[in-house]
């Protein structure tokens, strides 16, 4: 077959793709997007218009290695303060101390989503020198039982964060309220509180998310690294060694004694990669400027936004989804209050 017969087969495959791709959209639930597009329920969640198609590319055409190391997360739950950790740990031996990757390039450029990225224009991405180094390193938000089969049934690795729901539902709120279409009027936090309690959001709901990778954690120990936010800000430095440790690249005695831990910490942590001058500035692949993924970080910011009812309701039902699950919640970095299902 010549080019030419190629790029006319590869025209029509296209054509056909995208054919089957709108019948299927016709099929499926919709809703209104906290930003102003929509959402469809797909595969046992609700997915944003705009990553669908790469959603669907992603989990029928990516082939995992054995190697591969993928950064599962809830959108606004330590993704951004997760990929640094991660991309800086696997990789610290590839590049001068004084040579930090940060200082060039975000987060989400280095380790960069599957289907808020790669696969976002293209359904055969090249993976091969979308990262620097090996192994690979992917980001995604996709739930546990919608990751293509290649992942779920290789000896790749998953590192999973979840975040407490009510600081998740504040970030998530305040965040799309900076994307929302100029266009349309303000989401109020009323607005914004329903849709998010009956689970209508971008990957959600929340909790069958969570509870998918919690569940398969325990099965999987050294498929699956469970992490909650809300841990890993109060004790970094050791989450740190046990991420090090699972990704298979644990620090040297001679690391310790030159302080690489604390030092890998302080320059991936929240206030540090704030102020770096390379995300004050630049969009992110999906056209979100880079500054918008740093607001405050805390731990407990809740209190400053929820009523008391929006508190109510939100406890009752993290008690409800919960239930016999063992997940718990930290919701507060100023008190020892955590939320145990059984309250």
């Amino acid at each position: 077959m010549n080019t030419a017969e190629m790029f006319s087969l590869t025209q029509k495959m296209e054509k056909s793709w995208e054919n089957e791709f709108q019948e299927l959209v016709k099929t499926l639930p919709k809703e209104d997007v906290w930003i102003g597009s929509h959402l469809y329920f797909y595969k046992g969640f609700w997915c944003p218009a705009l990553v669908l198609k790469s959603f669907i590319s992603f989990q029928k055409n990516f082939q995992a290695f054995a190697s591969d190391v993928i950064l599962a997360t809830f959108p606004k739950c330590g993704t951004t303060w997760l990929k640094a950790l991660a991309y800086i740990t696997l990789y610290r031996s590839q590049f001068a101390r004084d040579e930090n990757p940060l200082l060039s390039s975000s987060p989400h450029q280095l380790v960069r989503f599957l289907e808020y990225d790669l696969y976002l224009n293209n359904p055969f991405p090249d993976l091969q020198n979308a990262c620097a180094y090996e192994p690979r390193l992917f980001a995604t938000h996709v739930p546990s039982a919608s990751l293509p089969t290649s992942i779920t049934d290789s000896n790749s690795k998953i590192v999973y964060i979840c975040r407490n729901p009510l600081d998740m539902f504040i970030s998530l709120w305040l965040f799309s309220t900076k994307l929302r279409d100029n266009n349309l009027r303000p989401l109020s936090p009323d607005e914004a509180f329903d849709k998010f309690y009956h689970g209508i959001y971008g990957f959600g709901p929340f909790f069958e998310h969570v509870l998918g990778y919690w569940k398969a954690s325990p099965e999987n120990p050294n498929k699956i690294l469970f992490l909650k936010y809300e841990d890993l800000m109060e004790d970094t430095n050791s989450h740190l060694k046990s991420l090090a440790m699972f990704l298979g690249v644990p620090f040297t005695e001679d690391e310790g004694k030159q302080g690489v831990v604390p030092e890998i910490v302080k320059m991936c942590s929240f206030e540090n990669l704030k102020e770096l001058e390379v995300n004050k500035k630049g969009l992110h692949a999906s056209g979100i400027p880079n500054t918008d993924f740093f607001r405050k970080g805390e731990v407990g910011d809740w209190s400053n936004h929820l009523t008391t009812s929006m508190v109510e309701r939100l406890e009752k039902l993290i008690q409800e989804k919960l239930n016999n699950s063992g997940l718990t919640f930290k919701l507060s970095s100023k008190t020892s209050r955590i939320l145990h299902p059984s309250e």
